[in-house]
């Protein structure tokens, strides 16, 4: 879920929506403050979670726990978006105008041009909504492929259901990273920290507990015992029982006024300032050529119609349809390299991005972290640490991360799995990021209660006042510190991840512990991990560096071990920041200094996210890749999210982009076809801008030295539609591999460039067409008026076919790179059509005049010296510029 909203302004909607809201409202309020016994009879759910059988009776009445109204992306939504752009909106207008002039106020009515204006906008919009339910329904195959899960009991067993399958009495069990699944009042909380800022705007996670202490008219979102569907667990661990589902949640009910459209990046507002620009070139021209047409010509009916269509003729409506169909074919090709994009505008700034942030852990490093040694503080083995460690790992009910299951599993090895048997737990005090560690409270069989802590070594030091050594307890002084940290310090230089285990006996006789109670312990030892490099991750990142990404590491974990396996990957280490570098520094300070450093460690999510935005305000377009809780600032912060399959909720929840697979390779494949779908994108922008300002150049010429119109309206309107035909493989079109080797960025000012450049060769081979059918054809009377339009027509309609192959490549097209099949096939039936027309009969059809042979040659001498031109304008346009597309 997207949580990017914007107000309805319709009254009667806005009515209905407050009046949702107030229920919805006046509902969480009573279920938060019932009685937990009167609160499972009203959701007919018990301590046991819901029957089978109830649960299906619950979800035949409430339905899926998914949000639907305000959905945007219904069949609905779909075709008014594929009928509704602007381009559509002015040939609808033209249209009508048209119906006016050519039908409702002409005494012989003549259809013919209304219904060209109106097939040219059924085709578009028919072709953008066909594309967009492929599209559609290439995602929903796709989303299937990642699922949220949660956990809810049963009949008494905990099992795990996909989110939507929730319903109203689900008793769930919540944990740090996980998406609260609906509206939920909690019955039992461990150090609650829930981040819900996407409804209440609240920076800062707030705690959650099972006994609240606010009044009864404090404001919904101030209830402490109640979790809004669109929020997360930070921190800590919750039993919770479901109020409310999908359309019913509190979000639910505020849905039909909000908006799921997310804010535009750079190459689609790049896109929408081309296509302004082409509008208002349109609209300029259109009294340009109706006055000139008008006052040379007396006949201001023709003028208007000839002005009416050279509008449309102006008008890119294909635009939408590529920027569609080539998004769409972007999308199912990433899948097919195991990449699937929840965002399809986020295709292009995959291609877009220079520098791309990672996590270490899984993504250099092989996801297999192995428990290499368990030592006491001389570096000497000692079962007795693993044994800690494994009692602290094992009764922790949150989330267990990859180091927790290293330590069950080597526990497991050892023999030392029945061992925990003997304890139960009391209490545990959470992890979370600022603390760097987690605790356990347990009692064993004679009563004896005992504390234990595992975390980053200088936080368990910090907090603890004693060490054990050699069966002896002793004060923490200065030399048995120096001692410990030479330990670490040695192991950790040796590639090893460390993690420092400290215990207390004198344990209060309390239920409830806090992080208070993490004091004056006795540190015991290290335990110390191996997490291999892929052997992939090497190759990866130096493909990555070939092709203009940079990769930069951004690591919670300790300098000595992100240098080891940075160095072995192909990342640079001469310069390392860590978080205590990144917070010195001032945000300025910070955006210069991450220009030399391509690893960062020891940070925290906060300084991850500070650092992505540091890349940011020093022009990089960047991707940050993370699968844990502590990634979803970052992610959210990077101009594109990339996660995984098997990443916490959140951290899903947050990407554009999901891996199915953790590696590299897949991801720098996936950056490719975001650069080929950029490339199509630009090959038909830069075609369609040019073209159309050579036309604006070429009209206002023959309209100002021609007695008769160069075109009739119902000839441009053909060619127009024969045009939009040939440009449709666009999407389908191999890209040059030399485009691929950079990132491609939005530039506005390069296309106008380019227009500057191309249109006025399109118009110099329009006026030297119109030379040779005025003295070489003859065509120089108003009788033959329909010859010189022919020749133009086919001229114009050839030429623009040639031109995609002209500027598709910055290569000497058909010999050094070749189109696609799926850009030959129409192209070819276009220019076969086209020449048809001309030269036949069948050009009547259309007011022309067939064609003589002998325009044969000069047709070919035209096209040809086109072509000839278009390259070596191509080749000073690369000289000078650098670049082609």
């Amino acid at each position: 879920m997207k949580f990017a909203l914007k107000f309805s302004p319709r009254n009667t909607q806005s009515k209905q929506i407050q009046k949702n809201k107030n229920e919805s409202e006046a509902l969480l309020r009573s279920y938060a403050f019932m009685e937990s016994g009167a609160l499972y009879e009203a959701l007919s759910s018990s301590p046991q979670g819901l029957t089978a059988e109830m649960a299906e009776e619950m979800q035949d009445e409430h339905g899926k726990n998914i949000i639907t109204a305000g959905n945007h992306n219904s069949v609905w939504h779909r075709l008014r978006e594929a009928v509704i752009n602007p381009f559509n909106v002015v040939l609808l207008l033209i249209a009508v105008i048209t119906l006016f002039t050519d039908v409702i106020s002409s005494s012989r009515p003549d259809y013919l041009t209304v219904s060209i204006i109106l097939s040219l906008v059924i085709l578009s919009s028919l072709v953008a909504f066909v594309q967009g339910q492929r599209s559609n329904a290439a995602a929903q195959r796709l989303s299937q492929m990642i699922s949220n899960k949660a956990d809810v009991w049963r009949e008494g067993k905990l099992i795990e259901i996909s989110m939507d399958a929730v319903v109203p009495g689900d008793l769930v069990k919540l944990s740090a990273g996980d998406m609260i699944p609906a509206d939920v009042r909690f019955l039992s909380t461990k150090d609650t920290f829930v981040a819900q800022a996407a409804l209440t705007g609240e920076s800062n996670p707030v705690e959650k507990f099972s006994k609240p202490k606010n009044k009864p008219d404090d404001p919904l979102t101030d209830l402490q015992n109640i979790g809004f569907m669109g929020s997360n667990i930070v921190s800590g661990s919750a039993t919770a029982l479901v109020l409310t589902t999908g359309n019913d949640t509190y979000f639910g009910a505020m849905a039909k006024s909000l908006s799921g459209d997310r804010a535009k990046n750079s190459f689609e507002r790049g896109v929408d300032s081309v296509s302004g620009l082409l509008i208002r070139l349109m609209l300029v021209m259109i009294p340009i050529v109706l006055l000139i047409n008008g006052f040379t010509k007396n006949d201001w009916a023709g003028a208007l119609l000839f002005a009416i269509s050279i509008a449309v003729g102006l008008t890119p409506e294909m635009l939408p349809v590529i920027m569609t169909s080539t998004l769409a074919k972007g999308a199912v090709s990433m899948s097919k390299h195991e990449v699937i994009v929840k965002t399809l505008g986020a295709i292009q700034t995959f291609g877009e991005m220079d520098v791309l942030c990672t996590d270490k852990t899984g993504t250099l490093t092989d996801d297999k972290i192995i428990l290499e040694k368990y030592m006491n503080l001389y570096g000497e083995d000692d079962s007795r640490i693993l044994s800690h460690a494994y009692r602290n790992s094992y009764f922790q009910t949150g989330l267990k991360n990859l180091i927790d299951l290293a330590i069950i599993n080597r526990a497991a090895q050892n023999g030392l799995a029945e061992t925990v048997s003997k304890y139960t737990l009391v209490d545990e005090i959470p992890f979370d990021f600022a603390r760097r560690r987690m605790s356990v409270v347990l009692r064993d069989v004679s009563g004896k209660r005992q504390l234990i802590t595992k975390g980053a070594v200088e936080e368990l030091i910090a907090i603890s006042s004693y060490v054990e050594m050699n069966g002896s307890i002793l004060p923490l002084d200065e030399k048995n510190r120096r001692l410990a940290l030479e330990t670490y310090e040695k192991h950790n230089a040796e590639g090893l991840r460390m993690l420092a285990v400290a215990q207390k006996n004198e344990v209060p006789g309390i239920e409830a512990f806090s992080v208070a109670d993490e004091c004056d312990m006795v540190l015991l030892g290290f335990v110390g991990f191996l997490d291999p490099p892929k052997e992939s991750a090497k190759a990866a990142i130096a493909a990555l560096k070939e092709h203009g990404v940079r990769t930069v590491v951004l690591t919670g974990d300790s300098e000595g071990v992100a240098v080891k396996v940075c160095n072995k990957v192909g990342v640079r280490t001469e310069r390392l920041f860590t978080g205590k570098d990144v917070d010195a520094l001032s945000d300025a300070a910070l955006a210069q200094a991450v220009e030399g450093c391509d690893l960062f460690a020891k940070l925290s999510p906060a300084q991850k996210e500070r650092v992505v935005k540091a890349f940011q305000t020093a022009g990089h377009t960047v991707g940050y890749m993370g699968d844990g809780i502590n990634d979803a600032p970052p992610l959210h912060q990077a101009d594109v999210g990339i996660s995984v399959d098997s990443a916490v909720d959140i951290a899903k929840e947050t990407a554009d982009i999901i891996l199915l697979k953790k590696d590299l390779m897949v991801l720098e494949e996936g950056v490719m076809e975001g650069r080929r779908t950029f490339g199509n994108i630009i090959k038909y922008i830069k075609m369609a801008a040019s073209g159309n300002f050579g036309n604006m150049i070429s009209v206002v010429a023959a309209s100002i030295f021609l007695p008769f119109l160069p075109m009739l309206p119902v000839q441009i309107l053909t060619q127009n539609l024969l045009c939009d035909f040939s440009s449709m493989g666009i999407p389908f079109d191999r890209v040059d591999e030399e485009y691929l080797q950079k990132p491609r960025k939005w530039e506005t000012g390069s296309i106008k460039t380019f227009m500057a450049f191309m249109g006025p060769l399109s118009s110099i081979f329009d006026i030297l067409c119109y030379a040779i059918m005025w003295w070489a054809m003859g065509a120089n009377r108003m009788e033959l008026a329909p010859v010189f339009q022919c020749g133009w027509f086919v001229f114009g309609t050839v030429s623009q076919v040639l031109v995609i192959y002209m500027i598709r490549t910055a290569k000497v097209p058909f010999l050094q790179s070749k189109p696609a099949f799926a850009l030959l096939l129409p192209t070819l039936l276009v220019a076969a059509v086209t020449l048809l027309v001309g030269f036949t009969g069948l050009s009547r059809g259309l007011d022309l005049m067939p064609l003589s042979l002998g325009f044969t040659p000069w047709l070919a001498a035209l096209l040809a010296g086109y072509c000839v031109c278009a390259q070596v304008v191509k080749k000073v346009y690369i000289r000078r510029f650098g670049e082609w597309l």
